[in-house]
């Protein structure tokens, strides 16, 4: 699924150069779910926005079912994004206006669905994720695990092969969280999702098959 060949990703910032990924080599198999920890500024969200096509690597090559990504134009890697990958994130990122339903269609625009499909699909993502009667519900109208099983709906109305989630129960009380969590393995075990998941949270992560933690841009991995 994926593989990170000597992968450096460095800014210019405000006191010279940062390196937020440091010469890293990883492997990923396709249906492996696993979890990245570190601590603040070490490179977790760096290394999400490669795993994602968000962006490219400085040096070295980011390989995603075979792609080099170095080699993809800024078209063929918004096709990668739209086609391939699903993305959950902390702040749930829905549009406020938009009902659930209108807010899961939304991921589907971008590959040119048509509406009548948009809104059968959007349905049912919502009704896999156990939001089936809050379709109609605005945002504003749903507690925090339900906006967030609204987000994960949406990632996951794509058919993605990848589901990467950055923090995605880092809003949530204990219960919500373990609720959340429990839906998302429950989503890579029925569908073969590759799962990526960015955490603080030690919880969270033991529940992955591979624990991997990134300081200073560097990886470690201990036994999950």
């Amino acid at each position: 699924m994926y593989e990170l060949q000597n992968v450096t990703k460095s800014y210019q910032g405000k006191r010279g150069k940062v390196v937020a990924v440091d010469k890293v080599n990883l492997k990923i198999e396709s249906g492996q779910m696993i979890a990245i920890q570190g601590p603040t500024g070490g490179g977790k969200s760096t290394l999400l926005q490669l795993l994602g096509a968000l962006d490219k690597p400085s040096d070295g090559n980011v390989l995603v079912m075979g792609e080099s990504l170095k080699t993809m134009s800024d078209s063929q890697l918004s096709d990668l994004r739209a086609d391939k990958i699903g993305f959950v994130f902390q702040f749930f990122n829905l549009i406020p206006t938009l009902t659930a339903l209108e807010n899961v269609e939304m991921a589907l625009v971008p590959s040119g669905v048509n509406a009548q499909e948009r809104s059968e699909r959007a349905a049912a993502a919502l009704a896999s994720v156990g939001l089936a009667d809050r379709s109609s519900h605005l945002p504003s109208e749903l507690s925090g695990g339900q906006q967030q099983r609204v987000a994960i709906a949406r990632a996951l109305v794509k058919n993605p092969a990848v589901l990467l989630a950055d923090e995605p129960t880092g809003n949530l009380d204990e219960e919500t969280r373990d609720d959340i969590i429990d839906l998302l393995e429950s989503l890579w075990k029925d569908k073969g999702l590759t799962l990526v998941i960015v955490t603080h949270d030690s919880q969270v992560a033991k529940r992955a098959q591979r624990i991997l933690t990134i300081k200073a841009g560097k990886i470690t991995e201990k036994a999950a």
